[in-house]
């Protein structure tokens, strides 16, 4: 008689995440698409630009040269110092090409950072909403997330007085993602200020999503880097991927302290190794030539927000924030909850695609119930055509 062995098929690190809710959209999206149904799109992320011309050329003659090999795992050192460069020149920042690792997204920049920094029953502070890979990543490592609610009513505004009512002897890290993906709100200059100088005082790190930092529509462009008084416990994690319309490219960076870094470097080491080595050629062209089109692309999302903006207005009971950056909208659609049996907003996001044809992400997916994410990273015909699909899909709910 044999007995049988239960086996385990899953490491416990699998479940504590889940399938990203902006990718799980996308591929109901594409599904539709492939039968033929003519989407308005306002799911992923995405720059609706192509790469500038100057940046494909680079990637094309370094291919051309051969330039196709391994390369040192956190970058070349031409790419890190471009990304040094850069911030100093924009920012005011001291770091050094040591101080940098080039990784394959930004994504990955988080996602090392956090396995480097986090341990089993750490607490790392995330403000709400946040961006949906956070809290899993958070997790996978085995920290624990603490939530911050933002202020709706003010921009989702976080401050370091609601930042130092969470930390506890636990804290490890706070995550400050600005300008935020999904709300587009911006960390005010003098809250930035606050919460980095709080953290640092209580030896806390600050790891500072910037992906969206040059896509600022407030006139005054920050970055946590600039204090650099602080930059012991301040960790920029950058990417190219929204700034220069990079986003398949998969470059990505973070600046830290050297010992924080060279860890990141390690694990990069014993995971993806180097960034392409043609991206990263790329990448140079795009941090080192002219930034003309970051003022063109900023200029068009503004241009973007306001045309939503202006046809959510045609839209009654549908309120929204004014996004000071990014480039998305977070209405709140907690006036359509309870009408015609939609009971969440995940519901809400499933009938504007069935119905509408309307692709957006629910808000759930952000830490929020009563939202959804809409990327106006479209045409202009998009955002005529989407809002008016929207319009008069919630007329029918009364």
């Amino acid at each position: 008689m044999t007995t049988a062995i239960a086996t385990k098929v899953f490491a416990d690190r699998i479940g504590r995440i889940e399938v990203s809710a902006t990718m799980a959209i996308t591929a109901a999206a594409l599904k539709l698409k492939s039968e033929g149904v003519n989407l308005a799109d306002f799911g992923a992320g995405e720059p609706h630009f192509s790469t500038p011309r100057h940046i494909k050329d680079a990637a094309i003659e370094a291919i051309e040269k051969n330039f196709t090999r391994y390369t040192n795992v956190a970058g070349i050192p031409e790419v890190r110092k471009a990304v040094v460069d850069r911030h100093a020149c924009d920012f005011g920042s001291n770091y050094t090409p040591d101080e940098c690792v080039f990784t394959t997204g930004g994504k990955l920049a988080l996602f090392n950072a956090i396995q480097v920094l986090v341990d089993h029953g750490d607490e790392v502070i995330l403000p709400v909403p946040y961006w949906v890979s956070f809290k899993d990543i958070i997790q996978y490592a085995g920290g624990k997330v603490v939530l911050v609610e933002g202020e709706e009513e003010k921009n989702f505004r976080i401050t370091a007085k609601m930042i130092e009512a969470a930390i506890t002897p636990k804290t490890r890290a706070i995550i400050l993602n600005t300008p935020s993906n999904p709300s587009g709100a911006v960390v005010a200059p003098e809250d930035l200020e606050a919460i980095v100088r709080l953290a640092h005082k209580n030896g806390i790190y600050v790891l500072l999503d910037e992906c969206y930092v040059y896509l600022n529509f407030t006139g005054e462009i920050v970055s946590g880097g600039s204090f650099t008084d602080c930059k012991e416990h301040i960790l920029v994690l950058g990417s190219l991927s929204k700034t220069y319309a990079m986003t398949g490219w998969r470059a990505g960076f973070a600046l830290g302290p050297k010992p924080v870094i060279a860890a990141m470097s390690k694990l990069q080491s014993q995971s993806t190794s180097n960034t392409a080595s043609m991206v990263q050629r790329a990448s140079i062209a795009a941090l080192t030539g002219s930034q003309e089109c970051v003022t063109e692309f900023r200029a068009d999302y503004i241009k973007l927000r306001d045309q939503v903006l202006e046809g959510f207005k045609t839209i009654p009971g549908l309120t929204c924030t004014v996004p000071q950056g990014a480039f998305y909208v977070y209405p709140n659609v907690s006036k359509f909850i309870g009408k015609g049996g939609i009971k969440s907003a995940s519901d809400l996001a499933a009938k504007l695609l069935s119905e509408a044809h309307v692709v957006v992400v629910p808000g759930e997916a952000f830490g929020t119930a009563e939202h959804i994410r809409l990327s106006y990273a479209v045409s202009h015909d998009v955002v005529v055509e989407g809002v008016r699909r929207m319009r008069d899909y919630f007329a029918t709910l009364g």
